[in-house]
C-alpha cells in the first residue's frame, strides 16, 4: 500500500477498507508514515468525513496500536467514566470516592487540563503528595483495596492517538466528529473497564458549542462502544456557564471536599448524582439509575463518601489532613474580590471567560508541558439567574500577584452579562443518549 493512493481516495470521499485504516495506523505508531502525508489525510478527513464503518476501525486500530489494560484481576464489573470537558467540571472527583463507597471498583485514567478547560489529574496534584504514575499492578492493587483509583493516562495506551491528536492540534483538524469520537473511545476501550458512562458537554465552555452536534458525537461514541461489546450510555450536560463556584485546581479540590460533605453546589450535585446513578447500575449495584441516586445521596449524608476520600486519597500517598481541613488549600497569596458595575439578573456567564481568566492567573496551560500555579483560581459568587446589586461582589480572584489578579478581574467582568427581567436558570442535564 502507499500512502499517496489513500488520500487519494479519501480525498474522493471514498471509503477505506479495514486493511487500509489499519496499515494506516501502524504506519503512525512505528513512524513509516511521515507528519505531511498524515496531515493531507487529516485535511481529506475533514472535508470528506468518515463513514461510520471506517470510524470503527478506526477506533479499534488506534485501540490495538499499544497495550489493552487487563482488569481481569479487580473485584466486580469495572465501570468508567468520561467528560468531553468543561470550566469547574470536578465530577470525577467526587464521583470517585461515592461510588467507591458504594462498592463499586472505579477504573479511572484521567488527563491534565489544556486551555481554559482543567484537567483532573492537575487537581489532584494540588494534594500534597498525591501520586498519580501509578503502575498498572498499583493501579489495580489500590482499585481492590479501596473500590477506586485515578491516575495519569499510561503512555502505552493508544499510541497512535497520541501522534494523531498532536497533529490534529497543530492543523486545525481537531473538530471533526468522527476523528473525535474515535480518538476518545480508543482510548477508553484500551482502558479495559467493562461499562462506560460518558459525560458529553455542550455550551460556551466546552469543546462541542453546539448541542446537536453534541448529540451526534454521544450517539457515535455509544455505537463504538456497543460494538466493542461495552454496556454505555451519554449525558449531554450543559457548559454554557462553569460546573460549580470553584475554578482552578486546589480550589475545585476544596469544592469537592465540601460536595463530599453534603454542601456541593446544585449544578455540580445534579450531574454527580445522575451519572453516578448510571454507573452503579452498570456496575449491578442497583436495578435502576434512581435507585443509584438515592445511593448516592445516602454516601454523602452518612459520612461513608468523605470516609473513603481520606483513603484513596493516602493509598495513593497523599496526605488526607485536606479532608479534616480543607480551607488548606485555599492559601493564593492575593485575594481580591470582583464587585458588579451593574444591577440586575444574571442572563450569561462566559465559561470560557472564566475559565480563561483563571489560565491568565497560571492555572491553566497553552502546552502541555507548561507549568501550572495549583493555588490560583476564581470564586463565583452570582451564577445565571442571580440578582445583582451595585457594587455587590461577583467573584473573588485567588492570584499569586496584584498584577495577575487586576488581569483576571477584568476577565471576570467581561464573562457577566445582565438583564432587567428575571431569568430563568435551565436543568444542567440536557438530554441522553443510549444508541
Amino acid at each position: 500500500m502507499k500512502m499517496y493512493d489513500l488520500i487519494e481516495k479519501k480525498k474522493r470521499g471514498t471509503e477505506l477498507t479495514p486493511e487500509e485504516i489499519q496499515w494506516f495506523v501502524r504506519g503512525v505508531t512505528d513512524e513509516s508514515i511521515p507528519d505531511e502525508q498524515i496531515t493531507a489525510f487529516l485535511m481529506a478527513v475533514y472535508f470528506k468525513g468518515l463513514t461510520e464503518a471506517e470510524t470503527f476501525e478506526l477506533t479499534f486500530a488506534m485501540r490495538d496500536s499499544g497495550d489493552v489494560m487487563d482488569l481481569s484481576a479487580v473485584k466486580g464489573v469495572c465501570v468508567d467514566k468520561h467528560s468531553t470537558g468543561g470550566v469547574g467540571d470536578k465530577v470525577s472527583l467526587v464521583l470517585l470516592p461515592i461510588l467507591a463507597s458504594c462498592g463499586l471498583p472505579v477504573v479511572k485514567m484521567s488527563g491534565r487540563g489544556l486551555g481554559h478547560t482543567g484537567g483532573t489529574i492537575d487537581k489532584l496534584e494540588s494534594i500534597s503528595g498525591f501520586r498519580t504514575d501509578l503502575s498498572e499492578d498499583e493501579f489495580i492493587d489500590i482499585v481492590n483495596r479501596c473500590g477506586g483509583a485515578i491516575c495519569g493516562a499510561n503512555k502505552s495506551l493508544a499510541p497512535a492517538d497520541k501522534r494523531l491528536y498532536a497533529l490534529r492540534d497543530s492543523t486545525a483538524t481537531v473538530d471533526e466528529i468522527s476523528l473525535i469520537a474515535s480518538s476518545i473511545m480508543s482510548k477508553k476501550l484500551a482502558a479495559g473497564a467493562d461499562a462506560i458512562v460518558l459525560d458529553v458537554t455542550t455550551g460556551d465552555g466546552a469543546f462541542m458549542k453546539d448541542a446537536d452536534d453534541a448529540r451526534k458525537l454521544a450517539s457515535l461514541m455509544v455505537r463504538i462502544g456497543k460494538s466493542a461489546g461495552k454496556d454505555i450510555c451519554a449525558y449531554i450536560t450543559d457548559m454554557d456557564e462553569p460546573l460549580g463556584f470553584y475554578i482552578g485546581n486546589s480550589l475545585e479540590v476544596y469544592e469537592s471536599i465540601l460536595a463530599l460533605c453534603g454542601k456541593g453546589p446544585e449544578d455540580l450535585m445534579r450531574v454527580v448524582s445522575v451519572l453516578g446513578g448510571a454507573m452503579l447500575r452498570f456496575g449491578g449495584i442497583c436495578a435502576t439509575a434512581n435507585e443509584g441516586e438515592k445511593m448516592i445521596s445516602e454516601s454523602v449524608t452518612s459520612g461513608k463518601a468523605l470516609d473513603k476520600f481520606k483513603e484513596i486519597i493516602t493509598a495513593q500517598g497523599g496526605d488526607p489532613a485536606c479532608v479534616s481541613d480543607p480551607e488548606i488549600l485555599v492559601k493564593a497569596p492575593v485575594v481580591v474580590d470582583v464587585v458588579s458595575e451593574k444591577e440586575g439578573y444574571v442572563s450569561r456567564l462566559l465559561a470560557s471567560q472564566a475559565g480563561h481568566a483563571v489560565k491568565c492567573l497560571g492555572g491553566g496551560r497553552d502546552k502541555k508541558e507548561d507549568i501550572i500555579d495549583p493555588l490560583v483560581g476564581v470564586q463565583l459568587f452570582k451564577k445565571i439567574g442571580d440578582h445583582v446589586s451595585l457594587g455587590e461582589a461577583l467573584a473573588r480572584i485567588y492570584a499569586s500577584d496584584e498584577a495577575q489578579a487586576a488581569l483576571a478581574a477584568d476577565e471576570i467582568k467581561e464573562a457577566y452579562e445582565f438583564s432587567d427581567k428575571s431569568v430563568i436558570r435551565h436543568d444542567v442535564i440536557i438530554d441522553y443518549v443510549e444508541d
